[in-house]
């Protein structure tokens, strides 16, 4: 962080995106994320497996292309993509560029076969997947003062609030619509706007394929009525302190977002578009169930039944209410038909 911004008031949004991707910034710390918390893809191999399968029905859709893009969007140390390169058959991983997006540097070992960018590709024929991305794209907070007014949230390096402007154009009318609040003094929000943005940009670069979102998430008769702003260090929750100690995230209104991607991904197709479900839901539709194995595998091949049942409680983890399982998948297909239907 740099010196003259430690005593300054900002909003949330800009003291985020300097505490998260500046200079000396969270995400560019050698650890990378996971060096704070654990995500699906760090809890199990069987994550990457289950997007191999999804962009193995995505080639399918698509009438296997020469050319089959997969797009790990907010890549981390490219932990997902070199999952999912090991997963796909042979004959899938030989057509597949594999792009990584991420604003830290290339990690050291990486597979030449990924292509490390900071902002995702266009004219995408594909699968872009994006795990825990949008709930670190930084937003404006909204607390309602004492007149029932809301209005901007500003902060200093050290985490310090106070109230500023009222908050107005077009972040009033997104509250207005996705977040409304009662004119009751205390009650705070996070305005999405900057998520619908992100979100609309990155499915505008699909011509054809899939676009996914896995957030933490809330709908609009959902709200916390006290917002979801929290920071995470060494794997534990703590004051989100805008100096590039942690990291800094808020839960998805991932309902916006669908709806802006619909905007963008609308290209003449008559087609589904998008929908949110569980983790839990897109998960069991990809064969990730965490069924424990049958009793008679453990007399029969002990060392199988042993794998079965590891495999099992990271299913189980994967899926589970109360946890992962709970997570939203944001599904925007674009001129094919949605993979994840049940058939």
């Amino acid at each position: 962080m740099t010196e003259d911004t430690t005593g300054r008031w900002r909003g949330w949004r800009t003291a985020a995106e300097d505490a998260l991707y500046g200079p000396e910034g969270f995400y560019r710390r050698p650890e990378g994320p996971a060096g704070h918390f654990r995500t699906s893809v760090h809890a199990s191999a069987l994550f990457a497996g289950a997007v191999a399968r999804l962009l193995c029905r995505v080639d399918e859709a698509l009438g296997q292309p020469a050319g089959l893009d997969f797009v790990d969007l907010a890549a981390g140390r490219g932990e997902l993509v070199t999952g999912v390169l090991a997963a796909l058959p042979a004959e899938v991983a030989a057509r597949v560029r594999a792009h990584a997006v991420e604003l830290a540097d290339r990690p050291e070992g990486l597979d030449p076969r990924v292509e490390w960018l900071t902002v995702p590709p266009k004219e995408i024929t594909g699968l872009l997947f994006a795990n825990e991305w949008l709930d670190n794209v930084p937003v404006e907070v909204a607390e309602v003062d004492p007149a029932g007014v809301p209005r901007l949230v500003l902060v200093r390096q050290d985490g310090t609030e106070r109230l500023g402007e009222p908050v107005a154009g077009a972040e009033a009318e997104w509250l207005a619509r996705w977040w409304p609040q009662a004119p009751e003094e205390g009650l705070r929000a996070e305005i999405g706007l900057p998520r619908d943005t992100a979100w609309a940009s990155a499915v505008a670069g699909v011509d054809r394929g899939l676009a996914i979102a896995v957030d933490y998430t809330h709908t609009r008769d959902t709200r916390p009525p006290f917002g979801t702003l929290t920071g995470f260090r060494e794997g534990r929750e703590t004051a989100p302190v805008p100096d590039g100690s942690c990291d800094i995230t808020a839960h998805v209104a991932l309902d916006a977002c669908a709806e802006a991607g619909e905007a963008a991904a609308h290209k003449g197709s008559a087609l589904p578009g998008a929908r949110l479900l569980t983790q839990r839901a897109a998960l069991r539709a990809l064969g990730v169930t965490g069924a424990r194995p049958p009793l008679t595998l453990a007399s029969t091949d002990p060392t199988a039944y042993v794998r079965a049942l590891a495999s099992a409680g990271e299913a189980a983890e994967l899926t589970a209410t109360g946890g992962l399982g709970d997570f939203g998948w944001l599904v925007q297909s674009v001129g094919i038909p949605d993979p994840l239907d049940e058939p």
